[in-house]
């Protein structure tokens, strides 16, 4: 069992109270008022504000449009658009997510949960080896990790938000049951954290400035893609497993663990990458609406140019 076990969040670390806080404290009193929402009401609440989103994020829709006729060239523009929109219509209900995720009950969603591959993760974690359990960025990765921390003790590994007071409120939200929180430049806990046999969740899937990063085939485009899955698991010995999660249509939540990457890491971190990033392709396939297409998955490419949003 690993050292960091479920605990409550630092009641000694003071929540930033100045001024230039005081809008995100706003924000996050709200996000905290509609967690109380009855979630049968959410859903359909969320689907509204998703498409009142679609109308009014111009950038935002541009990007996801793009992203999707990149990825599902097979697509008419039509059916491109409406798998755009619907995807906005799973982002508004994600917004309910996230909050019931950090401030809310999850006891509605409990009697929905579908949980597939536990003996996957028992087997990868024989010997008391850790394990890395990857996801991808979609509308459901808040709320799927709180509900499979009902029957794993997952820690997480995440980018701090830039506004300290939302850092504050989401990691605190977090800590109630996650069995640790490790930003990415906490590698030395992290890997302590495996080491010992723990669990580590995270999401490796985007564009980001920070970490060792290669290009790799995502749909048949080349993505800029951390190697961080690589570096993790060379460095603690821990095994990887794939972790998907789809919001079915009967208002419950089908969560899958998928069995160890074998002969993984190998000598070749651009390989390895390139397998935990086919994996995430394989989920967003499984299911498209669910799918963070707002995110610039393919702004940096090998040729600099990055012209592939205008």
């Amino acid at each position: 069992m690993a050292e960091s076990q479920k605990r409550s969040p630092d009641a000694t670390e003071r929540p930033p109270l100045g001024p230039r806080q005081w809008p995100s404290w706003a924000g996050v009193g709200l996000a905290w008022l509609a967690a109380r929402l009855p979630w049968g009401l959410q859903r359909p609440l969320g689907r509204a504000i998703g498409a009142l989103l679609f109308a009014l994020m111009r950038e935002r829709r541009h990007v996801a449009l793009r992203n999707i006729a990149l990825c599902f060239p097979e697509l008419d523009a039509a059916r491109q658009e409406a798998l755009a929109r619907a995807s906005f219509g799973e982002l508004g209900i994600g917004l309910f997510e996230f909050a019931r995720a950090w401030w809310g009950s999850v006891a509605p969603m409990r009697g929905g949960v579908r949980v597939e591959g536990l003996e996957h993760l028992a087997a990868a974690q024989a010997g008391g080896r850790g394990v890395i359990v990857v996801s991808g960025h979609f509308t459901t990765l808040e709320i799927s990790a709180r509900l499979m921390c009902d029957y794993a003790p997952l820690a997480g590994m995440y980018r701090p938000h830039d506004q300290g007071a939302m850092e504050w409120a989401v990691k605190r939200g977090r800590l109630r049951y996650a069995t640790a929180m490790f930003t990415r430049d906490e590698l030395r806990p992290a890997l302590k954290h495996l080491k010992q046999g723990g669990l580590l969740w995270f999401a490796p899937d985007q564009d980001t400035r920070r970490g060792e990063s290669v290009f790799v085939p995502f749909f048949g485009h080349p993505a800029y893609s951390l190697t961080s899955t690589h570096q993790l698991a060379r460095l603690s010995g821990a095994a990887v497993i794939a972790f998907s999660h789809v919001r079915r249509d009967d208002g419950g939540y089908t969560l899958t663990l998928s069995p160890a990457f074998e002969d993984f890491p190998s000598s070749d971190a651009t390989a390895d990458t390139a397998r935990v990033i086919a994996a995430i392709e394989a989920m967003v396939r499984e299911a498209p609406t669910q799918y963070l297409w707002i995110h610039r998955r393919f702004k940096r490419q090998p040729d600099g140019r990055g012209e592939l949003y205008r």
